[in-house]
């Protein structure tokens, strides 16, 4: 062969070989942003349904975190996931065996039984560290400035926050029969045990636009008292947010005034005494549902 067909040939093959391995960075990236994320300190939350689903039907549901309702998608896989559990008027159903050991970008679940269905995903703990500006910041902005006091108290305000958080999270959907019938149940509001839960009282997928949603929030199957509650939406682009603090009863009310994807989210914080590294339990409630248009 002619040294300069050789050289051709050489440089074709190293073009080839650059591209291929160009196409696989491409492929993998998007299952390694899945994985590598960072989850904390943005609002995470299930991505609601907002596809009319009749008995029968499956739907596929996602993980999204980011700020201001608006994120990316999160792998959910087994190893990162605590519990995952599918709730309906017959019971609970154990979701988590069915998810892969390497991350996907969302899980499907029949939806067999007419009424309110609830899925609940629960994560397994992460650990941060963060400079106690950043740490402050978050806190106030968390309705935690509890915490900042408590580490006053103690002469810790200038150290570094080391925090191990865990998400709570839940979405609601509603199922029809194939008739068009569906009876109201209480599904919505079933107390499940996630460490800080949020309890809707009424049911927000019956509600419409301009109606109040009463949320209840739980901390270790007791109300918390004195917990900031924001009610997330996207409106013309814009990002609505909607604050209220629970009462003694753990019961706070917000407004919603417009139809479409909600969320409401809510955080708690404890100190951690016997553990090394590690000086706060952060917990993260959420809860997303669609608030139908009215007729």
């Amino acid at each position: 062969m002619h040294k300069t067909t050789v050289k051709r040939f050489i440089q074709f093959k190293i073009y080839v070989n650059q591209f291929f391995a160009t196409l696989a960075c491409l492929w993998v990236l998007p299952l390694l942003t899945l994985w590598h994320l960072p989850l904390h300190a943005h609002e995470f939350w299930i991505v609601p349904v907002t596809a009319p689903l009749a008995t029968g039907n499956s739907a596929r549901f996602s993980l999204m975190v980011g700020e201001q309702f608006q994120g990316d998608l999160v792998g959910v896989s087994r190893q990162q996931t605590s519990g995952l559990r599918h709730f309906t008027t017959l019971g609970m159903r154990d979701l988590r065996p069915q998810l892969p050991t390497t991350p996907a970008a969302d899980f499907s679940v029949v939806l067999n039984t007419p009424g309110t269905h609830l899925i609940a995903f629960e994560s397994e703990a992460n650990t941060i560290s963060l400079s106690a500006d950043s740490f402050h910041a978050y806190l106030h902005d968390e309705g935690l400035d509890f915490i900042k006091t408590q580490r006053e108290a103690a002469g810790k305000a200038k150290q570094p926050g080391r925090e191990r958080y865990r998400r709570y999270v839940k979405t609601l959907v509603s199922v029809t029969e194939a008739g068009g019938a569906n009876g109201e149940d209480t599904t919505h509001a079933k107390q499940i045990g996630q460490r800080l839960e949020l309890l809707p009282l009424n049911n927000p997928l019956l509600l419409a636009p301009g109606d109040a949603l009463r949320v209840r929030v739980d901390f270790e199957g007791k109300p918390l008292a004195g917990a900031l509650l924001k009610a997330w939406h996207r409106h013309s682009g814009q990002t609505v947010i909607i604050r209220a603090t629970t009462a003694a009863d753990g019961v706070a009310t917000v407004n919603l005034p417009y139809a479409g994807a909600w969320m409401v989210s809510a955080v708690h914080m404890v100190a951690v005494k016997s553990e090394k590294n590690i000086d706060w339990d952060s917990m993260w409630g959420n809860l997303s549902f669609v608030v139908p248009a009215r007729n």
